[in-house]
């Protein structure tokens, strides 16, 4: 039979991506593809304690369903958490989703038409490229240097596209970079929306996993006109399994993609969103929030410090102070997605993202994103030897 499949399927297509990084779905792999958090530093034993007591406790109302909007007293700490980032929110203004992930494709669906413009960093998160091709946009990127989105080259965008539905961007460790943009730009940034009256989609599922410097403002702390559109996520903070976000955004834009919600999954599990509220009552998340940070500060300086000891000095590396990636820049001939498939993974066994696919129009070959948080030290050691190893035998 032929399907009948609607025109968006066609923006729907298998990523070369997924198809290498299967080869590395083995244990003998080594794979820095995945933006895995370390499973060592999930709070199994605190989590055991939290959904006994919420099935004792609570257990025919966590058990039920729930608003869309989710769980009141879950959503009410988020908002007591952003008030230290100086946003001054109420339970209009956010609601739960299904990992940040499910936000960028409600706000996809609910801005984008086809052949809409879409302006993004370059390179950009590919899961938000994922969200959005379906809808069928036409993408603008934006270079980075280290102070992140060249703000500049925004404005000469800005101009040359009078009919920009919004920007996309993750100012802290940006996926998959690792570079945080800085106050200045953001500045600038925030600026620029308002001039030229442009939806922001700031996406910050790695702001609290600061290892290094001082806190920056977010861009929703700077907006004054309620076009930022904030999400976040307890999969980096707590565990990626509970499928647990938020969006933070003005009354008004937040029950539109709650309706989008509704349609799409009625809500989030409840019992998922009762244990958050509970762990937060029964532990010190901000305690296990710096837990993390040692530790993924720890990997990070191993990876980066193997990398200085045995790749070549061609090769490139980001410096990120939190997060869960960076970013290798290869010579210019060196293809990173056939190398992977042609010697890393057979010869290595070692695994990472090639970086074309995070470029939203024209794609650069010489890239891959790298995770630091899910391997043990010993296997990032030994895996950036080993890489180190075939890098040199290419230059």
């Amino acid at each position: 039979m032929k399907y009948p499949y609607a025109h968006r399927m066609q923006y729907v297509n298998h990523s070369a991506v997924r198809e290498l990084l299967k080869l590395g779905s083995d244990p003998g792999i080594i794979s820095f593809g995945g933006g895995f958090p370390d499973p060592e530093i999930f709070p199994i034993d605190q989590l055991r304690a939290v959904f006994d007591d919420v099935l004792l406790r609570d257990g025919k109302a966590a058990l039920q369903y729930a608003t869309t909007e989710g769980l009141p007293a879950l959503r009410q700490k988020i908002i007591t958490r952003m008030q230290r980032e100086g946003l001054q929110l109420n339970l209009d203004n956010v609601f739960l989703v299904q990992g940040a992930q499910q936000g960028l494709d409600l706000a996809a669906k609910m801005f984008i038409d086809p052949g809409d413009t879409v302006i993004t960093e370059n390179p950009t998160f590919m899961g938000a490229l994922i969200a959005f091709n379906p809808y069928e946009p036409r993408y603008v990127g934006i270079p980075m240097d280290a102070e992140g989105l060249i703000t500049d080259l925004l404005e000469d965008a800005l101009k040359t596209n009078p009919k920009v539905k919004f920007i996309y961007t993750v100012p802290d460790f940006q996926n998959p970079t690792g570079i945080t943009m800085s106050l200045a730009r953001r500045r600038r940034l925030m600026a620029l929306a308002n001039e030229y009256d442009v939806v922001i989609i700031e996406d910050s599922p790695y702001r609290d996993i600061r290892f290094e410097g001082e806190s920056i403002p977010s861009i929703k702390s700077l907006d004054t006109q309620g076009r930022v559109i904030q999400l976040g996520s307890f999969s980096k903070i707590l565990s990626p399994g509970m499928r647990l976000g938020w969006v933070i955004a003005e009354a008004e834009l937040a029950e539109k993609l709650c309706l989008l919600k509704t349609a799409a999954d009625t809500q989030n599990s409840t019992m998922n969103m009762y244990a958050a509220d509970r762990f937060m009552d029964m532990y010190d998340i901000e305690a296990h929030i710096a837990s993390i940070r040692k530790v993924y500060k720890k990997k990070k300086d191993l990876m980066l410090d193997a990398i200085d000891e045995f790749f070549p000095a061609q090769v490139s590396a980001t410096n990120p102070q939190g997060g869960l990636f960076t970013w290798l820049t290869f010579p210019a001939h060196i293809d990173a997605a056939a190398l992977m498939r042609d010697r890393v993974l057979p010869e290595a066994k070692v695994a990472y993202v090639p970086g074309a696919a995070f470029f939203p129009a024209q794609a650069e070959q010489n890239h891959c994103r790298m995770n630091y948080s899910c391997m043990p030290e010993e296997k990032i050691v030994d895996g950036i030897h080993k890489l180190g190893d075939i890098l040199k035998s290419v230059q």
